[in-house]
């Protein structure tokens, strides 16, 4: 997920700012030079809400590489990576690394040691997927630590969904494929629970992130079907090129669940990350098949849209009438051109804080407590409004890294408590 991460300069307000904005009246509170200044803040704000980053940056340095062996450096495998110390690199447990563009992915593992003369850090590399690390400069560290359900140890069927944008990519892992390494045959008992997981990742990430419940959902004997939506880099875009924080990607949740139904599924359980959290709460609210979700398991979720914006606002010191006009230019029709929307958002019906009472299935909330991107105040206070839904707390993990950090204790936290969900 990304939002607003950038200074607000004049540069940045002149690529961003449409030129229709220039003398244009937003109402009696913004004319003139509120228009050119303020409205100009508050529309680079919106926009960096709604508006998909073009890529990843590879935002991390490679100091240095270093070998086990003679052996190993001949054949140009990196055992460590030495990094400039930062909260994310120095955190514990195992994650993704991309360099060369995004092209080539290795895995790092635990920390070796800390250098606090040039403040940094030597993590192991568990493996190298792809590239040569050794000649890459930069590089961007990712909880996702596999690419393909096949890195995970996993056999899957690669299919498509029809989204009302076009045909969209999606992995579908039957139970038992990777103790079996086959897909189950024909003739093979299906589910016990006929209940399939739907897999829905967060905002500027891929389905790939998903793979990390395998392990959980394999456990539990289910069928996992993991998807892109509209504007996620794999699945095509929607037509105003925006996400809609949810408020739009649920009708591709309602795809997929019809999916698994016409495959063998009675009922569905959500899995959502981050805002793929949020599109998994609407698709529970507004759904057509919104009787098939059995129960919902969200990691680090945004659960209250108004909230985070203001977190947001405040965090980059944006005056909060400025953030309360980038929220209008969001949710107004009148404002859209500001933002490029199609249409606007309502950012109420995306605060569940507010509307405890609409969640209608048993939730799960793993969140953790050092999550400074999306707190878990939203989570906690969703928690105690709500009878349906339980608050699980991790320390020590960013923003839906809980897995990275305790993998065993994602996977047993999920598992026990799905299961008497499953078999009720």
């Amino acid at each position: 997920m990304r939002l607003f991460r950038e200074l607000v300069t004049a540069e940045n307000l002149k690529k961003t700012l449409p030129s229709a904005a220039v003398g244009a009246g937003v109402g009696a509170a913004v004319t003139g030079t509120a228009v050119a200044g303020g409205a100009g803040v508050a529309a680079y704000f919106a926009r960096q809400v709604v508006v998909p980053p073009k890529r990843p940056v590879e935002n991390v340095k490679i100091l240095a590489v270093g070998y086990d062996s003679y052996a190993e450096q001949l054949t140009g495998q990196p055992t460590s990576v030495r990094l400039p110390a930062s909260l994310v690199t120095v955190a514990p447990g195992e994650y993704g690394l991309y360099f060369n563009g995004g092209q080539s992915f290795a895995v790092l593992g635990e920390v070796l040691a800390y250098h606090p003369d040039d403040n940094s850090v030597v993590r192991r590399v568990n493996v190298v997927r792809s590239g040569d690390l050794a000649v890459a400069a930069r590089a961007r560290i990712s909880g996702s630590v596999y690419r393909t359900p096949e890195e995970a140890g996993y056999v899957a069927d690669d299919v498509s969904l029809e989204l009302e944008v076009g045909s969209a990519p999606a992995w579908v892992v039957h139970p038992q494929a990777a103790l079996e390494g086959q897909r189950p045959s024909s003739s093979a008992t299906p589910d016990d629970s006929a209940t399939w997981a739907i897999m829905v990742h967060g905002m500027g990430s891929t389905r790939a992130e998903t793979l990390r419940a395998l392990e959980a959902t394999q456990r539990l004997g289910m069928t996992s079907l993991h998807i892109s939506y509209r504007t996620d880099r794999e699945a095509p875009s929607a037509e105003d090129g925006r996400y809609g924080l949810g408020f739009t990607e649920w009708e591709d949740v309602d795809t997929a669940i019809a999916y698994a139904l016409d495959h063998g599924a009675r009922d569905v359980v959500l899995f959502g990350w981050s805002m793929g959290a949020a599109i998994c709460l609407q698709a529970m609210d507004r759904g057509r098949y919104r009787d098939r979700i059995r129960a919902m398991v969200l990691d680090g979720p945004a659960v209250d849209w108004l909230n985070l914006i203001q977190y947001h606002g405040q965090l980059n010191k944006i005056p909060l009438r400025i953030g309360q006009l980038g929220v209008s230019m969001i949710s107004t029709p009148a404002l859209n051109f500001f933002t490029g929307l199609k249409r606007p958002i309502d950012l109420g019906k995306l605060s569940w804080t507010r509307r405890p009472e609409d969640i209608s299935v048993p939730t799960l909330i793993i969140h953790s407590l050092d999550d400074t991107f999306v707190p878990p105040s939203s989570s906690q206070e969703l928690a105690e409004k709500s009878p349906l839904v339980d608050f699980v707390a991790f320390h020590g993990a960013s923003h839906t890294r809980e897995w990275n950090v305790d993998p065993k204790r994602w996977r047993d936290t999920v598992v026990e408590w799905l299961s008497p969900r499953l078999s009720s």
